[in-house]
C-alpha cells in the first residue's frame, strides 16, 4: 500500500508508474491531487463525492446539506481534475435526509450506497460503458471544513435552523454552547413552539424538559456534556446545575 505524505512527492509518482495503474479511486481525500499525478493512471483519478454535484464541493458536503435544510442528498462518482470536485460525473444515488439524521448517520447510510456506486463506476470504466458527463454551470454550492468555531450554537437563529446546525455537526466536531464560563457539549436538540417567552439563550426547566429559547421558538435540549465530565441527560445536569432563573447559555468563554 502506498501511503505518502503528499502525492506530490518525486518517490510516490515513481512508484505510481512502475504499478502500471488503470485507475485511481480516491474517497475522502483532503487534498488537490498534482496533475502530475493525475496524468499518471491510463483511465485518471476517480473519486466518491458524497453530495450530488455540482452542490456542496468542498471537504463537509454532508454537514453543510444537513445545515442547509436539503431534503435530499446523494454521492457522485467523478473524474479528478486539477479544480475543487469540478470533474465530469460518471454516477450519483440519491439518500433522503431525515427530519432527525445527523451527519453522522448519514455518512454511515452513503458510505454503504457510495460503495456500491464506486464499484460499479470501475466496472463501467473497465468494460467501456461509461463516460463521464460535465458539470451543470448552474447550482453550485460550497462546503468548506468545518471548524470547532463553527459548531458553536447562535441561539438568535429560529428554533428549526439551530436543529439543523446541531444535526450538521453532529458527532464531529460536536455542536457546543457556553454556560457560566465554560464550554457545554451539546447532543440533539428537539425544535419546538414554544408558547414560553423566551429570550435566545434562556434556559427554562419544567414538565417538559429542558428548554433553550431561540430567535424564534424554542428547543429542548435531550443530552450534554459539561466540561470534563460525561454526556448526561440534559434533565439530570438542570438538577444538579442548580439554574438560577432567566439564565441563559451562550455567554462568552473565559480566557
Amino acid at each position: 500500500m502506498l501511503q505518502p505524505r503528499s502525492p506530490r512527492e518525486p518517490e510516490f509518482l515513481a512508484q505510481l508508474a512502475d504499478l502500471a495503474v488503470d485507475c485511481a479511486p480516491v474517497v475522502a481525500y483532503g487534498a488537490l491531487v498534482p496533475p502530475a499525478a493525475l496524468e499518471v493512471p491510463r483511465h485518471g483519478w476517480v473519486n466518491l463525492h458524497f453530495s450530488l454535484l455540482p452542490a456542496w464541493r468542498g471537504a463537509a458536503p454532508v454537514q453543510h446539506a444537513i445545515m442547509a435544510g436539503d431534503e435530499v442528498t446523494g454521492a457522485a462518482t467523478f473524474q479528478l481534475e486539477a479544480g475543487l470536485d469540478t470533474g465530469p460525473v460518471f454516477g450519483v444515488v440519491t439518500e433522503p435526509i431525515g427530519a432527525t439524521d445527523t451527519a453522522g448517520d448519514l455518512l454511515d447510510r452513503l458510505a454503504v450506497s457510495g460503495a456500491r456506486l464506486l464499484v460499479a463506476t470501475l466496472d463501467g470504466i473497465a468494460d467501456g460503458s461509461l463516460r463521464p458527463e460535465p458539470q451543470p454551470a448552474e447550482g453550485v454550492s460550497l462546503a468548506p471544513r468545518i471548524e470547532t468555531a463553527d459548531a458553536r450554537v447562535d441561539w438568535a437563529l429560529p428554533a428549526h435552523v439551530v436543529d439543523r446546525r446541531v444535526r450538521g455537526v453532529t458527532p464531529a466536531p460536536g455542536a457546543w454552547t457556553t454556560w457560566r464560563g465554560n464550554r457545554l457539549r451539546l447532543a440533539s436538540v428537539e425544535p419546538l413552539s414554544s408558547s414560553l417567552a423566551l429570550a435566545p439563550g434562556e434556559l427554562s426547566i419544567g414538565s417538559t424538559g429542558v428548554l433553550v429559547g431561540t430567535g424564534r421558538g424554542a428547543v429542548r435540549l435531550s443530552s450534554v456534556q459539561p466540561a470534563g465530565k460525561k454526556m448526561l441527560p440534559a434533565a439530570d445536569w438542570a438538577r444538579g446545575a442548580r439554574l438560577e432563573p432567566g439564565e441563559r447559555l451562550g455567554a462568552q468563554v473565559t480566557a
